[in-house]
């Protein structure tokens, strides 16, 4: 029994006296939960943060960053779809050199639940199938992943394996099958329902449709994530629908990219802020993110009324080469504004919204280009160039609708973190995107922080890590202490600065030295190691 005891003993000292696998050395550590910054040597253990202080005369590989920052690693609250992690695994790049060790995927569409017909369109001829988020996850897992991924179910991705593309309320039986696939989706490893309410078909779903599923995501501790019905002239009105889902769903409720879109709104959201800060004062669970550009991103039909798509986009668009329906379009667009005119929201004029992705090769050239610019470049009037790329749909716009003093209300807010509201993007196989898919967080250090002092490094990186950490249940990351997950980023605050411009997007940032997943380096001396040592992070089930 002496010698059990005294071998037992002798444990901790044992562990305490053994090397780490990696230490970087004589660190300026933010520790992602708003402390000021402070010295010391990090140790990590495995996939763990075994220690901090002075390691010296420690053995392990040891990394000397000479007094850069290393910070935990960064939380994008919205990275839209996760399919080219597992199509282009290269694409993980446009996250992890920007900092990003976790994802959350899904808005209004989501990777799963899956139909033989939905895949067809999702996948085309991809030899991926799948109809669960059990068996995408294995998919993923088979493949490696380069980065941690937490997913949403989306709403309209719900709606539309049970109803299909239709502008009407589901029967009660279709709502029951609606419950059983976010149940499904939920027990697979889904963290909650995530809506975007301004594109068909989600757009059709009602508050109490709404309600009814986030109940399901409820009953495991999920939560309801929107990009609202509106975030222009109704912003406060669309706040409100998003609270009172969460309050009578009893979830928590997290806002996507918060804006307040059209010149003439701006000032909505210094009082879009003060609603949310006054429903948390009441005690109830709202966050919500914010990316650092004031040109958002979307599909370029959301320029026209969604109720021209309640039969689905085919029947629609089958009717756009008739003048007389391009002309009673353009009045409508022109003249209403009972839904979100993005038109409208730019002063009108083609020449502020700028074309970031065309998916057929033949008008490629027509990317980083405003509508204006295309209609020069065709010989054609400005319309009928905007009906026309209508006509090719998966074409990507980027309105000019936002200014930056929201900008800094939003950074000044306690409860807003970041996102890129992109997808992973590999520019070997890519042409368009918006550049936040390449540059949202070094912006933020770069723009916010080191130039312009609107936030401090310390609360910019609560923002990037411990704010959303929290947000998504995921309590051992998004801060720097022993037995905390070794996700780390390792940068240079005077020179990291993002690269990608409107016009040239798939560039990577600059300043950013080391990215560690898991206690694994994937970036390394700003260039990617091919280390797969992402997790799909399922907190709700723990």
């Amino acid at each position: 029994m002496r010698l059990a005891v005294t071998f037992l003993l002798l444990i901790p000292f044992s562990a305490a006296a053994q090397d780490f696998d990696l230490i970087l050395e004589n660190a300026r550590v933010v520790d992602g939960m708003g402390n000021p910054w402070y010295r010391a040597d990090v140790g990590i253990r495995g996939d763990r943060i075994a220690a901090l202080g002075d390691l010296q005369g420690r053995s392990g590989r040891r990394i000397a960053v000479n007094g850069r920052v290393v910070s935990p690693g960064f939380i994008d609250m919205m990275g839209a779809t996760s399919l080219p992690l597992l199509t282009d695994p290269p694409s993980a790049q446009s996250k992890l050199r920007q900092g990003i060790t976790t994802m959350m995927a899904g808005e209004g569409n989501s990777d799963a639940p899956q139909t033989e017909t939905t895949m067809r369109a999702w996948m085309k001829q991809s030899p991926y199938r799948w109809s669960t988020f059990a068996g995408y996850f294995h998919l993923l897992e088979t493949r490696g992943i380069g980065l941690n991924l937490v997913v949403n179910v989306g709403a309209a991705q719900i709606r539309r394996i049970v109803i299909g593309d239709e502008d009407r309320p589901p029967t009660p039986a279709e709502l029951d099958r609606m419950r059983q696939a976010v149940d499904q989706a939920m027990r697979d490893g889904a963290v909650g329902v995530s809506t975007a309410l301004i594109y068909p078909p989600g757009t059709y779903a009602k508050t109490d449709e709404l309600v009814e599923l986030c109940k399901v995501a409820g009953r495991y501790g999920g939560f309801y994530s929107t990009h609202m019905r509106n975030e222009s002239s109704q912003v406060l009105d669309a706040i409100r629908e998003s609270l009172e889902i969460g309050e009578k769903a009893g979830v928590p409720v997290h806002i996507y990219h918060l804006k307040a879109a059209g010149q003439e709104n701006w000032p909505l959201m210094q009082q879009a802020i003060d609603l949310i800060a006054s429903a948390r004062a009441k005690g109830m669970d709202v966050t919500a993110d914010t990316y650092p550009y004031i040109r958002n991103g979307l599909g370029i039909e959301a320029l026209v009324h969604p109720r021209h798509f309640a039969h689905g986009n085919a029947p629609f668009l089958a009717t756009l080469n008739d003048p007389a329906i391009r002309a009673a379009l353009r009045h409508e667009i022109e003249t209403t504004s009972d839904w979100e005119n993005w038109y409208r929201h730019v002063g009108s004029n083609w020449d502020n919204i700028l074309v970031s992705e065309v998916q057929s090769a033949p008008n490629k050239k027509y990317e980083g280009k405003s509508v204006a610019e295309i209609a020069r470049m065709r010989g054609k009037d400005e319309w009928n160039t905007f009906f026309d790329l209508v006509a090719l749909m998966s074409v990507s716009v980027n309105p000019k609708s936002m200014n930056e003093e929201q900008k800094y209300l939003a950074m000044r807010s306690e409860f807003l973190s970041f996102c890129t509201d992109a997808a992973p993007a590999n520019p070997e196989t890519t042409t368009g995107v918006h550049p936040r898919a390449f540059g949202t967080f070094p912006r933020v250090l770069a723009k916010y922080v080191r130039d312009d002092h609107i936030i401090t490094l310390e609360m910019a990186i609560r923002k990037m890590t411990s704010l959303p950490a929290n947000t998504l249940k995921l309590y051992d990351r998004g801060r720097i202490a022993p037995g905390m997950a070794a996700d780390l980023v390792v940068f240079d605050p005077a020179t990291i600065q993002d690269t990608a411009t409107f016009q040239s997007p798939l560039k990577y940032p600059r300043g950013i030295d080391y990215v560690i997943v898991n206690g694994k380096i994937a970036v390394e001396k700003e260039s990617w190691t091919r280390v797969m040592s992402g997790q799909i992070l399922k907190p709700l089930l723990h």
